[in-house]
Parts: C-alpha cells; structure tokens; sequence
C-alpha cells in the first residue's frame, strides 16, 4: 500500500511538471496557439469557399448568356436589315433602266403625233428606224445584246429553244436551224430569252 502511495504521488507530480512545461511553452510561443485556431478555421471556412465559387461559376455563366444574347439580338438587327435593304434594291434595280428609255417613249409619242398629218410612208418608216436604233442602242448600253442569228447554224441548246420541226430542205440541213421565229437576247453574259427557232429533221 505504501508503495501505490508513493507511485500516485510520482504520477501527480509528473502531470503538474508537464502542465507547467505546457504552460512556460504557451507563454513562450502564443504563435503556435494561433496557428492551432487558424486551422481549425480554416477547416471551418472551406464550405465558404466552395460557396464562393459556385457563385463565381454562376456569374460567369450569367455573363455568357447575356453576351450571347446581345449577340443574337445584333444579329437578328442586322438580318432585318439586310433584308429590308434588299427589298428596296430589287424594288428600285429597274430605276436607272427607266430613266434611259423615258427618251425612247418620248420619241414614240412625238412619231404617234406626226403619223397623224403624215401623206408619205417613207418618213414615217425612217422616224421608227430612228427610234428603234436609239432603243436598242440604250438598251445594248445597259448589257442587253441579241442572240446571232440562228439560221443555218447547227442547233443550240444552250441558245435555242427549238418550237417545231420541219422536214429539211436537203441532207446537210437536218438538225440544223431552217427558221428564227423570235430573237434571243442575253443580259451581259445569261441568255435572258432563247431564240425560239424550228428545227430540220
């Protein structure tokens, strides 16, 4: 008994050194016993920053998806745009057209006053050759150009458009072109309209 006395007694002094040893390095290091808590608040903080950057990602995202809308919006402005430029284009293509040949019409209605007291026929003839020139003249000025004459000449699909066949005059005739009936035109380098021409067979 005497000997589990003085062990109890060893064990109580031994705690009362380590507690003042704990104590002295306290005293001597408060550093140690800040980073202790500054871990502790660290783990304690970790949900906070996995918040914060899901709110990031979601301001991230918010800000692609307005740019994306700006975008689109841009360009739904600028499709109507286009658009209505295009319409007023093909509404107005025919305007310089039109100032060219308002000359022409005002020959055919000074011809149309002069047939009126006109006793002869060859100046009447001679005043529509005039104008006819002057027409097509104007128009071969804006790229319209007549199709060679097809008669002839071997048929064309790429400028003939055939409206009947006849049986041919002689042998080196067939599939050849007998007659135009209607002259073809281009518009610089497009056939516009066939020469509509019959065809040997």
């Amino acid at each position: 008994m005497a000997e589990d006395k003085d062990l109890n007694q060893e064990e109580l002094k031994n705690e009362a050194v380590e507690n003042e040893e704990t104590k002295a390095l306290d005293e001597e290091h408060p550093e140690l016993e800040g980073d202790i808590e500054g871990q502790s608040e660290e783990k304690e903080e970790q949900p906070e920053e996995e918040l914060s950057e899901t709110e990031k990602l979601s301001r991230e995202l918010a800000e692609q998806k307005d740019k994306f809308i700006r975008l689109y919006s841009e360009f739904e402005n600028f499709r109507r745009r286009t658009a209505k430029e295009k319409i007023d284009l093909i509404s107005t293509a025919s305007e310089g057209l039109m100032k060219e040949l308002i000359p022409v019409l005002d020959d055919f209605d000074r011809a149309m006053k002069s047939f009126e007291d006109a006793t002869e026929v060859e100046p009447v003839k001679e005043g529509i050759s005039l104008i006819q020139d002057k027409f097509q003249k104007t128009l071969a000025a804006k790229g319209l150009k007549p199709i060679e004459d097809a008669k002839g000449k071997e048929f064309d699909t790429e400028f003939h458009e055939a409206v009947t066949q006849f049986p041919a005059p002689s042998e080196d005739m067939k599939g050849k072109v007998i007659d135009q009936v209607e002259q073809g035109y281009m518009l610089g380098e497009k056939v516009i309209r066939y020469s509509k021409v019959v065809v040997g067979a």
